[in-house]
């Protein structure tokens, strides 16, 4: 049995003595918040390695979808998914509009298009799809979707760090795309998160917007939050750029370990590479068929405890199960059977750039044994 506990992630911590460089020169400046220095680098440096032109630091990706919906004065009515974390629909709820909940499609577990058109009401004013484990959504699709019901189109984007399709970034699509920085991100800044806009005039709104609302220094154009990132936070996203190449490598070789030890175990899927995608590799699902495995998803994540081996079902519970949102019509049982039923057999295996191959295989030989 394994004695080292293997969690299904591991922030990618650079060498210290490099990041006590940055610490350094924050101690002597005494700059340590309100856009400082490397703070105004970091945004910088994310425009250009993502190829986006406008990007909105954030202390935490929660912060940044609640400013987002500020952002483009939603009200209403929105449509978006129940397979997430909760901070998807909690963003909606925090700013007092009604989440209206869709089901997925099978192949990835994004919103399925035409569920939601047919969840569009005279009260919809925008759609927040997921790319659920960094695998992009039908983006095409929803934008003529939004296009042709006159609807904002807000990505949460919060698992997916440099995904690209056909060589296109994933964020440009839609109105905004917001991203996570958090310790257990791909890319992480310990807290942090983004805000992808297209134009001057919507960052400066959203800059405004997390700071309080202040345009100058006398003046507050908007009732505001503090969502500021610190100089520590900036001074980490920029070190963790210097290793990004190498990690996103890292990833993609452990998720190919995985499908070659995973491949052919009755009622054991995962997930495959889309065509004509840069995947980031954020998460490796896998999902258990309990009439064909012979056990349930549950019997199996509990069997990788015992060998201190710590995966995640990510999403269950659905997000409509929880209390807060249940009560909704579209929450109701058997109104979202796909995700339903992704909820019930996904199991997110360990996937970080220091898993060493023998755990991989470790790993695998449980599953293999059944």
């Amino acid at each position: 049995m394994n004695n080292k506990q293997i969690y299904v992630t591991q922030p990618f911590l650079p060498p210290l003595e490099e990041f006590e460089v940055y610490l350094k020169d924050i101690w002597e400046t005494k700059w340590v918040t309100n856009n400082g220095k490397y703070h105004q680098e970091l945004e910088k440096a994310l425009c250009d390695y993502l190829g986006v032109k406008y990007l909105s630091l954030f202390s935490n990706g929660t912060l940044a979808l609640i400013t987002a919906l500020q952002a483009l004065k939603i009200t209403g009515e929105v449509i978006t998914t129940p397979f997430s974390f909760v901070a998807t629909a909690h963003s909606i709820w925090w700013n007092n509009i009604k989440p209206v909940f869709a089901d997925v499609e099978p192949e990835y577990f994004n919103l399925d298009p035409d569920k939601v058109e047919a969840a569009i009401t005279p009260q919809t004013t925008a759609i927040m799809p997921v790319h659920v484990y960094g695998n992009p959504c039908r983006v095409e699709k929803l934008k003529t979707i939004a296009d042709t019901y006159g609807l904002k189109l807000i990505y949460d984007a919060c698992h997916t760090f440099d995904v690209r399709i056909n060589g296109v970034p994933v964020l440009n699509f839609g109105d905004l795309s917001v991203m996570s920085f958090h310790a257990t991100k791909v890319y992480h800044t310990f807290e942090g998160g983004a805000i992808v806009c297209h134009d001057p005039e919507t960052k400066k709104r959203i800059d405004n917007l997390k700071n309080f609302g202040f345009e100058d220094e006398t003046t507050v154009v908007a009732p505001g939050i503090n969502a500021k990132v610190n100089e520590v936070q900036a001074a980490m996203g920029l070190l963790q750029l210097k290793y990004i190449d190498s990690n996103l490598e890292k990833r993609r070789q452990i998720a190919g370990r995985y499908r070659e030890g995973l491949k052919g175990i009755a009622g054991l899927s995962y997930l495959n590479d889309m065509p004509g995608v840069k995947h980031c590799y954020s998460y490796f699902p896998v999902l258990i068929d309990k009439h064909k495995f012979g056990r349930p998803r549950d019997e199996v994540y509990d069997q990788l405890k015992k060998h201190n081996i710590f995966g995640r079902r990510y999403f269950y519970p659905l997000i409509t199960q929880f209390p807060t949102y249940r009560g909704l019509d579209s929450a109701q049982p058997g109104k979202l059977p796909v995700a339903e039923k992704a909820a019930e057999e996904v199991l997110c295996l360990p996937i970080y750039p220091e898993l060493e191959g023998g755990q991989i295989d470790q790993i695998c030989s449980i599953l293999q044994a059944g």
